[in-house]
């Protein structure tokens, strides 16, 4: 698992962070997250981009793509508000793995791990759609 780099391509036209074909998912605690890829890579989930993204990286370089006085601009969809949630659970300490998942399969793949583990929210990021994975 590598470390977290924000790229432009996953920002939308507005700057806000939407890495489309990634699942990113809320862990409790750092060892949650070095499990969780442990795990993938043991259900054969491999040649995949997973990256780590811990609590400081997210309130610094992820929030920071949602200006919280955006409030009074018109919105096509939840990504602040999403970005705002990320934002509350790293305040609280917890951890981020972003999984590339291109495909409804690859995410169902990645998902079945992530139900085995504690998990506290986890989000797949499609073209012009954010959908919460249960």
């Amino acid at each position: 698992m590598r470390q977290f780099a924000m790229q432009a391509r996953m920002l939308t036209m507005r700057g806000v962070f939407y890495p489309t074909g990634y699942l990113f998912v809320m862990m409790p605690r750092l060892e949650d997250a070095e499990r969780l890829d442990h795990e993938l890579e043991s259900s054969g989930y491999r040649g995949h981009d997973v990256m780590l993204v811990p609590p400081a990286t997210i309130l610094e370089q992820i929030g920071t793509t949602v200006s919280h006085d955006t409030d009074t601009l018109p919105s096509i969809g939840t990504e602040a508000a999403t970005v705002r949630e990320y934002e509350r659970r790293a305040r609280q300490g917890e951890f981020a793995v972003m999984i590339h998942a291109p495909t409804r399969q690859d995410s169902e793949q990645v998902m079945d791990v992530v139900h085995t583990l504690p998990f506290s929210y986890a989000t797949r990021y499609r073209p012009l759609v954010i959908e919460d994975c249960d």
